[in-house]
């Protein structure tokens, strides 16, 4: 008996909210489910995670896909702007070599009433080097020599070398770094010039500041 009136009391008490949070439910499930299903496409920037330590992506890179969702009007309607999905790709355990990742629903985040169609591309694929740092020269470029009748006599870079970093094949095929050019359309004697310095891959990157000194003596001709 004792039980009983418990679950009475539970039942009965504030049934007037529960019924009107009841009725609010139904309403919205009903507004829901006569909602128009639509379709609709939106452009998502790729994500990743747990990028292992030592490896870079040397291929160039895949940045976003294009996702075919399906959904009631309400859902979509925020799609890209306040709603935004997003793909996850989970680089973990990832060793040097080709990797191909399918996109779907194992890695696409969607609003619960959201369903994926497709992704376009289905699936994208990138190429690990293990990251390498390596010394290269340093070597300054000119123009105006002999514009003025003097020409170079003597160079000085500092530093002869500097260290750059990025996927082992890459930075193996850079032979050098290059200064900004210099003009010495107006010096005549000795000048000192401070630069910034260039390397010409897009993949590799400098391991300290970029910049050099170049000290630059001159002669008539």
């Amino acid at each position: 008996m004792r039980a009983l009136k418990w679950l009475r009391e539970l039942i009965f008490r504030n049934l007037l909210w529960k019924l009107l949070a009841l009725a609010i439910a139904v309403v919205i499930w009903a507004l829901v489910a006569t909602e128009p299903e639509l379709s609709t496409f939106t452009t998502v920037h790729l994500e990743y995670k747990n990028m292992p330590d030592g490896l870079e992506i040397s291929s160039d890179p895949v940045t976003s896909v294009v996702l075919e969702l399906r959904g009631p009007q309400g859902e979509l309607r925020g799609v890209g702007e306040t709603i935004r999905p997003s793909v996850v790709l989970d680089m973990s355990n990832m060793d040097p070599g080709e990797h191909t990742f399918q996109i779907g629903n194992g890695n696409v985040k969607l609003a619960r009433a959201v369903q994926l169609v497709r992704s376009v591309p289905s699936q994208v694929r990138f190429t690990f080097e293990p990251r390498r740092i390596h010394s290269v020269p340093v070597r300054a470029r000119f123009t105006g020599e002999g514009n003025n009748g003097y020409v170079i006599a003597g160079v000085n870079v500092d530093p002869k070398e500097v260290e750059i970093t990025g996927p082992r094949g890459r930075v193996g095929r850079v032979t050098s770094v290059l200064t900004d050019q210099i003009d010495l359309s107006n010096v005549t004697g000795t000048s000192e010039f401070h630069v910034n310095l260039f390397v010409d891959d897009p993949f590799v990157r400098f391991e300290s500041a970029p910049e050099a000194t170049v000290t630059v003596s001159m002669k008539k001709k």
